[in-house]
């Protein structure tokens, strides 16, 4: 991707993700969202899309389902309106809504407006509620006519910071210049749906008891508490070369970026200075990624608007947490390089609390991990000219936990088992005029709690090539894979199961190092998000988005 050479393309991340860090600490199902262009229902499909791109393309928006929501009365409020200049947070406050319910809603769904015009980079940008972090997302990059985007995102699950008057601040890190002219502004609401009934979809959803921000490691659980679960919003954002650690090399390998152990990432949660949980960090790509914007305009990678976060299961840790007194609960990221910044972890933690005791005791009866893995093998490009260099890299890491709880229900055993994994092939030639990836990651897990077991299969893939060729004409050829299967057994037969598969194509060329209306740019996306059983409305949803040179080419559903 030649980083030193191309100019003008890459994202700033980076410094949006410095302030983020200084702003907080620190998978089952993954959060219903989805991104469109604002004011549309759907794509127009058809376009004829023109030679090249031109000063204006279509508004950002993804292939995934819009978030369903309940036909029961609504209430909506303003969380935050803002137009970011620098990073300078907006900061508010937030009273919950009175004429939909005091706190037991059926859905709450946030969304952000959007709109930004000029030039810009990609930014990274959260929101936080008491604490809570609530958004994680970044923004496309705009054309010089504007464009609108929005996100949504199903947030039920912060009930217990949402039932109560908070500070709400957000941030969106920007610089505005005479070059970067581009003044994101954004809207963000939260609309709430009233229960009616006390079950099924118009009901009280079913949410945790208490959510704690991890602001410190210091955290003092409730000692009641029978289920606990801890949701990370890991990027690697920041710090330079971390916004592309699956690229990163060793110290001896001629390339840009550099790391000691390679490019293999793992997101650990520890309790009390022992291991408890494991995953693999999602691959995001972000609007400016793999050195060509072009990629990105109308259709962003997977989860580029809405971070996912990382899930663990610690229930088997809550007996030693229930006693009272303060204990640590710290996220790392290993294979970053030592005294190295670029990743953010903000962490929030999710309770479930045993009403019928005042304290629920019990032990951690299991706790056994294989040998982190960690291997890069690089071999050098030959004499031949336009010989490539390279870097073979395989890791992996097994985690079992399990711990028992004796509730006002009875003994309740928890055992988590997660397995990680990653293998890529990194090939570049000298000057990084030709650079490419190939990269699979897997993240495994099992959860048994009682009779009841929840597995998820989760694959992260990544196939691409970006070259610099005659005339400063710069390609990138992209393919990106975000896969999940999960199926849960009671008593060994299975009651629910769902899957995931979201995928993005990319083409796109432009000439480098040349004003923007010089860089005669052409490129095609498709993006495929499909999703299946339970998760899915109607139990089948299908949609593919298909872009030519800024242009919605085709705009397919089929179930």
């Amino acid at each position: 991707m030649r980083r030193h050479r191309i100019t003008g393309v890459l994202s700033a991340i980076a410094l949006a993700a410095a302030t983020l860090a200084a702003a907080g600490p620190a998978h089952g199902a993954t959060p219903a969202a989805t991104t469109q262009a604002a004011g549309q229902a759907s794509a127009t499909a058809g376009e004829t899309p023109p030679a090249e791109f031109g000063t204006d393309w279509h508004d950002p928006l993804t292939p995934a389902p819009p978030v369903a929501r309940p036909g029961t009365r609504a209430c909506e409020v303003t969380l935050a309106e803002a137009q970011f200049r620098d990073f300078t947070p907006y900061q508010g406050n937030y009273t919950p809504p009175r004429g939909c319910g005091s706190d037991h809603w059926a859905k709450v769904v946030l969304r952000l407006d959007g709109k930004v015009k000029g030039r810009q980079y990609d930014r990274l940008g959260h929101l936080s509620l008491g604490g809570v972090e609530i958004l994680r997302t970044s923004t496309p990059q705009p054309s010089p006519d504007g464009i609108t985007w929005s996100v949504e995102k199903d947030v039920t699950r912060y009930r217990d910071t949402l039932a109560r008057p908070q500070p709400v601040e957000m941030l969106i890190g920007n610089v505005v210049n005479d070059t970067y002219t581009g003044v994101i502004d954004v809207k963000v609401t939260l609309t709430f749906y009233a229960a009616e009934g006390r079950t099924g979809p118009t009901g009280p959803a079913e949410t945790p008891d208490r959510v704690l921000a991890l602001t410190s490691p210091a955290v003092t659980t409730p000692r009641n508490t029978e289920r606990l679960l801890a949701e990370v919003y890991a990027t690697g954002s920041g710090g330079g070369c971390e916004e592309y650690w699956y690229m990163t090399t060793p110290e001896a390998a001629p390339y840009s970026c550099k790391a000691a152990d390679g490019p293999y990432r793992e997101v650990r949660v520890s309790v009390d200075g022992q291991l408890a949980g494991i995953a693999a960090p999602f691959p995001t790509v972000w609007t400016g990624g793999w050195s060509n914007p072009f990629l990105w305009y109308v259709t962003p990678g997977p989860r580029a608007f809405d971070v996912a976060p990382v899930v663990y299961d610690l229930t088997p840790f809550a007996a030693l947490l229930n006693d009272g007194r303060p204990h640590r609960i710290e996220v790392s990221v290993a294979g970053v390089p030592a005294g190295q910044s670029g990743w953010s972890t903000p962490t929030n933690l999710l309770l479930w609390q045993d009403e019928a005791r005042e304290v629920v005791t019990g032990a951690l009866t299991k706790h056994e991990q294989s040998d982190p893995a960690n291997s890069s093998r690089w071999t050098p490009a030959g004499p031949t000219p336009g010989a490539e260099h390279r870097l073979d890299t395989e890791g992996g890491h097994r985690l079992t936990v399990a711990g028992h709880l004796d509730t006002s229900h009875g003994r309740v055993t928890t055992t988590v088992t997660r397995a990680v994994r990653g293998t890529s092939v990194h090939r570049w030639t000298d000057g990084e005029n030709r650079d490419a990836l190939t990269a699979t990651w897997t993240d495994q897990e099992t959860v048994t709690r009682g009779t009841t077991s929840t597995r998820t299969a989760r694959t992260y893939t990544m196939d691409g090539e970006t070259t610099l060729g005659a005339g400063d004409r710069l390609r990138t050829v992209l393919s990106l894979g975000d896969r999940a299967d999960t199926v849960t057994l009671r008593g060994g037969r299975q009651v629910d199961a769902s899957r995931l598969d979201d995928r993005y194509t990319g083409d796109a060329t432009y000439t480098a190092n040349v004003p923007r209306d010089q860089r005669h740019a052409v490129g095609t996306t498709t993006a495929r998000y499909r999703l299946h059983g339970s998760a899915a409305p109607g139990g089948c949803y299908d949609r593919t988005v298909a872009t030519a040179q800024g242009t919605v080419s085709a705009d397919r559903r089929r179930c």
